[in-house]
């Protein structure tokens, strides 16, 4: 069976056990402040576990992304070096919300392994978890008894809580598990050795396929556990895995997923894959080790992109930065790929994912034209780095830890890589400094990161909450399902859930409202809304003194109001970028409060100023045109798609949506954001900047109503004051006479520089001095123009020949040191001009410089001993 097909057949399959087949979420946690990634078929799921939100059925099944490369799941520097780690992967699941348990669990992971896949039952064995006396779990006798319908005793094994018991993290639900693990090694290496004693053993070819996770209770903070409202099953079985062991191959890599990436590769690069492993193979090659990082990180890279995340210097963008990277560094360093080349291979993992992960497809030219950019940059940070790497002060013939792990953290070079070119040189490394620099950082990172999560004190046990602010911004007589405080950073957030509130919650580029609660005669400010999947929580500046008073809530309604009209109006302002600048436009983010509107979108060109003035016209016309909201809440998603909604990729939208128009012929987005009833509220909107921010990524930021107001009436105050400082009321005539008398003044002084850098030139003839047969001049010059100095200086080498000139000078307080060396003393006696005004900078102007053999430049911060640096350029002679 070909991938597809393993698939296919899985989905098909629980579709006929009449589950729901629901797509797979984005790869990018947006939703879920506990993660940046998804890292598990269940995480988007979790609030159906926890009672926080129905699911769309009783029973589901999915085929999920995955990443794992940070936290507690992290297999990043794993990758590449054995035949199943990944960063990105695919999680198949089976879900039963309250539904069915662990016979049927069992019984449909058997059939479809056996009688559908066709793996070999003498394959196969089973785990189950053998209880914990700490935590008084019992035996988990039921899923036992359940596997003794299939397969005999001595193919039941249990296991503890390391191996049997399932927990996402150090909160949530969890439950004991039951494994089915497969045996893959050759009938001889079966023959030698029972397979049972190498489950849970690390053996590469005896591995874990599916798990059944009986999921019964809550993880709490306290680390006690408490019953769920519902005991369901979550399975999961990783596709790589499943497909390796179908198709009957030696690794993961060994399957069709990989061939079409691994075969461009070998193409492009001219060196074959020959599927070698570190610790397997005795000449194992470090080529096949990058093919794999290579191909593995380009699926993590073009799928995070496709889901909305792009390459940035923090948080999840960091990481995904990061993971390109390290497929860069593995090109360039054993494939010996210069140039880039992972943008040539999106699109082929495009159309083999185009049947399951459509968005990546949809998107192609976008993925590929951000992440070609990314290899352009870092490719030239590669070269800054070798460039580091020949400046290194090198004490004792070793790279000090300090420097390697600057190396790493700076240019991206990996410790290896590092090595190799040290040793090329005679060098030695710090390893062990290095990693001691590496684990320091680490610490940092995460003391930064620690947060301390109470768990929720339920008040009521309702679980649903009703947002009602999109029509009210009052809401008098609720009452608090529950509450926890937050401490990160030595600050403790108050956190409190409302069965009813008004209350906008932060999402979708829209920041939370603020406002102030009353609980009973207690005023409490509202310091933010958020959202944590489903669950609006309100952060309170503290608790109030009775929780269980009823609850009367106030949006500050002026910060709405404002936010309303900047939400609106990037709506407008979508619509006008994809009929002024082509329908390729899409969102790629956006920032919305009370002041500020700012919207990221895909365009890969600078928008022109004809462009942005029609784009401008456009919106003030829509404003003027005062649109009515049409607003249709609950509409059904293919409804949606019908009337032709614009819908953003990266975005988890569920089987009904709210979808907002302004004129249908216009505007029509899915969106759950605020918005104002009638367009002319918005009053008038002035686009202030556009810039890039990052690869085929625009940024356009505006202002409207009285933001706008405010930004014109500053321009006109700013124009005026301009006129009356020219004393001309033509703005372009005053300023285009400026610049003639600008230009006019710079000639006059370079004018004068010369003549005077041309006296000294004839009194410096006599300073000559004969040193070991070189004719130096070394003195501080009374000129701070550095283009007249270098002039100087060359025309001083050409009329003396075997010379070496040495200036010093000063410009705004600060040295500059100027040497110039003859060529035929640079090949005859080895001097360097860059040695020694690096050496001279950092011993005598607390600077640095460099530049060629026969002339370079440094510069530093104290001039006081700039004599004493020119000076002790005689010595070098």
């Amino acid at each position: 069976m070909t991938s597809r097909e393993i698939r296919r057949q899985f989905l098909d399959f629980f579709a006929s056990k009449e589950h729901k087949i629901i797509p797979s979420a984005p790869i990018v946690a947006k939703a879920d402040p506990t993660l940046l990634f998804i890292n598990s078929g269940m995480a988007p799921l979790k609030d159906f576990f926890l009672g926080n939100q129905t699911p769309p059925s009783k029973r589901v099944a999915d085929t999920q992304k995955c990443l794992r490369v940070s936290g507690k799941h992290n297999d990043l520097e794993d990758v590449g070096f054995d035949g199943y780690h990944h960063t990105m992967f695919e999680m198949l699941g089976n879900w039963s919300f309250g539904d069915y348990f662990k016979k049927e669990a069992i019984q449909w992971s058997w059939e479809l392994l056996t009688d559908y896949y066709k793996i070999p039952k003498d394959r196969l064995y089973v785990s189950v978890f053998k209880g914990d006396a700490a935590e008084n779990l019992p035996f988990d006798q039921e899923a036992h008894d359940e596997w003794k319908k299939y397969v005999s005793e001595d193919r039941i094994l249990a296991f503890g809580k390391k191996e049997n018991f399932w927990e996402m993290g150090d909160q949530g639900p969890c439950g004991p598990c039951s494994e089915i693990h497969v045996d893959l090694r050759s009938d001889a290496e079966r023959a030698k050795r029972d397979g049972r004693e190498l489950v849970n053993a690390d053996d590469p070819n005896v591995i874990e396929v599916w798990n059944n996770v009986f999921m019964q209770f809550n993880r709490k903070a306290d680390r006690s556990l408490e019953e769920l409202p519902a005991k369901s099953v979550d399975t999961g079985m990783g596709f790589e895995r499943l497909c390796r062991a179908v198709q009957g191959v030696a690794s993961n890599y060994d399957t069709d997923l990989w061939r079409p990436l691994f075969k461009f590769l070998s193409d492009y690069s001219g060196i074959a894959y020959t599927a070698t492993y570190p610790g397997l193979d005795a000449d194992w090659k470090k080529t096949d080790v990058a093919m794999r990082v290579v191909a593995d990180h380009l699926r993590a890279v073009s799928f995070t992109i496709a889901d909305g995340e792009l390459p940035s210097n923090t948080g999840a963008g960091y990481v995904i930065r990061r993971i390109l990277r390290r497929a860069v560094r593995y090109y360039y360093s054993f494939l010996d790929i210069k140039e880039p080349v992972l943008h040539r291979m999106a699109p082929i993992l495009a159309e083999e994912f185009s049947d399951v992960f459509t968005e990546l497809k949809a998107q192609i030219d976008f993925v590929s034209r951000v992440i070609l950019e990314e290899e352009k940059s870092f490719l030239r940070t590669l070269e800054s780095g070798l460039k580091r790497i020949e400046n290194l002060e090198v004490q004792q013939n070793t790279v000090s830890g300090a420097q390697a792990f600057e190396l790493f953290d700076t240019y991206g070079f990996p410790f290896d890589l590092t090595s190799l070119i040290a040793k090329e040189k005679g060098w030695m490394v710090d390893e062990e400094g290095f990693k001691a620099a590496l684990q320091e950082q680490k610490e940092r990172s995460r003391k930064d990161a620690a947060k301390e999560v109470g768990d929720w004190t339920v008040l009521n046990g309702d679980s649903d909450v009703e947002f009602v602010g999109y029509d009210v911004l009052e809401a008098r007589s609720s009452y608090v399902l529950k509450y926890r405080t937050v401490t990160a950073k030595g600050q403790t957030q108050y956190q409190i859930v409302l069965n009813r509130t008004p209350f906008y919650p932060e999402g979708g580029g829209q920041v939370g409202d603020t406002g102030k609660m009353f609980f009973g005669t207690e005023e409490i400010k509202v310091l933010d809304t958020k959202k944590e999947n489903t669950l609006v929580i309100h952060l309170l500046e503290k608790l109030p003194a009775d929780l269980e008073a009823p609850v009367h809530c106030y949006v500050d309604v002026r910060k709405r109001r404002l936010t309303e009209n900047n939400h609106s109006a990037t709506h407008l302002l979508h619509a006008a970028l994809r009929q002024v600048l082509g329908t390729h436009v899409q969102q790629k983010g956006s920032y919305l409060d009370e002041q500020t509107l700012r919207f990221d979108f895909a365009h890969f060109q600078k928008v022109s100023e004809d462009e942005i003035a029609e784009i401008e016209r456009i919106v003030n016309e829509k404003i003027r045109e005062n649109i009515a909201l049409e607003e249709a809440r609950a509409l059904p998603i293919e409804d949606a798609r019908k009337a032709g909604a614009m819908m953003l990729f990266g975005e988890k939208y569920g089987e009904s949506v709210r979808m907002i128009t302004f004129d249908p012929a216009y505007s029509r987005e899915l969106c759950g954001g605020c918005h104002v009833s009638h367009t002319g509220k918005i009053g008038y909107f002035k686009l202030t900047s556009e810039s890039a921010v990052a690869a085929g990524v625009r940024r356009i930021e505006a202002v409207t109503a009285a933001g706008a107001e405010a930004y014109v009436g500053a321009l006109e105050l700013e124009v005026n004051a301009i006129k009356s400082v020219l004393k001309s009321r033509d703005l372009a005539k005053g300023v285009e006479a400026l610049q003639e008398e600008n230009k006019r003044l710079q000639k006059e002084t370079e004018r004068l520089v010369q003549e005077q850098a041309n006296g000294l030139r004839d009194s410096l003839r006599n300073t000559v001095k004969q040193v070991n047969g070189v004719n130096l001049i070394a003195t501080v010059l009374p000129l701070n123009d550095a283009n007249a100095i270098k002039t100087l200086a060359y025309e001083l080498d050409r009329e003396l020949g075997n010379a070496v000139i040495a200036f010093g000078s000063v410009s705004n307080e600060k040295p500059l040191l100027t040497i110039k060396i003859s060529d035929n003393l640079v090949q005859e006696k080895g001097l360097n001009a860059g040695a020694m005004v690096r050496e001279l900078a950092q011993k005598f102007l607390k600077g640095g410089g460099g530049g060629q053999a026969f002339f370079a430049t440094a510069g530093g911060s104290d001039a006081t001993q700039l004599a004493d640096a020119v000076a002790a350029v005689e010595k070098f002679i």
